[in-house]
């Protein structure tokens, strides 16, 4: 009977620390009387600071066409301006933005694309992986399903989709990233 008691006496506490915590600010600005304000300008949320030091190529054509490229994939799976920062980021780690073939001794494992992408792990076949637009949409395709993305700091978002044994490495990569997609989002 005591344990009954004791949970009924619980379970009113928290309907009762619930209604206060809901009630309690809707209550709180009820009772603020009106004031005559005048419109003020809603600050725009931008993007998270880049972290720790950044680093910066200059880009010949092939690799601004990559950069036009992953732009266009990401507008294609419509997904915002965030997503295209963190695809560019993680392919200048990657590749500096170059769409690398078979680099024979030089390749890690069979590591092929923009992303360095592996057919070994199911990103798809090299010639697949090679197509700028293809590896950019599997590389979305792999960040739509990291829970809370668009939140995280670009490193970590781009390591979940990634897995790459220098999990840091993309940050240094923001800055330059979301000076492209500003560069190139509209045009």
């Amino acid at each position: 009977m005591n344990t009954i008691i004791r949970k009924s006496v619980l379970s009113v506490a928290g309907l009762a620390f619930a209604g206060g915590v809901f009630a309690g600010p809707i209550a709180a600005h009820a009772a603020t009387p009106t004031v005559d304000t005048k419109p003020v300008a809603m600050a725009v949320q931008s993007a998270p600071k880049p972290q720790g030091d950044q680093s910066h190529i200059t880009l010949n054509d092939e690799q601004t066409a990559n950069v036009k490229a992953i732009i266009a994939a990401t507008k294609k799976a419509g997904m915002p301006e965030r997503a295209a920062v963190i695809s560019i980021a993680t392919s200048l780690q990657e590749s500096k933005l170059e769409n690398l073939g078979h680099l024979g001794d030089m390749n890690d494992h069979d590591s092929l694309g923009l992303f360095q992408q592996r057919p070994s792990s199911g990103w798809g076949t090299p010639e697949q992986i090679t197509n700028p637009e293809y590896s950019t949409t599997a590389f979305l395709k792999g960040l739509k399903q990291v829970d809370g993305w668009q939140d995280m700091p670009l490193t970590q978002a781009a390591q979940t989709v990634q897995v790459s044994a220098y999990p840091d490495a993309y940050a240094q990569w923001e800055q330059q990233a979301a000076d492209l997609v500003a560069q190139y989002w509209n045009s």
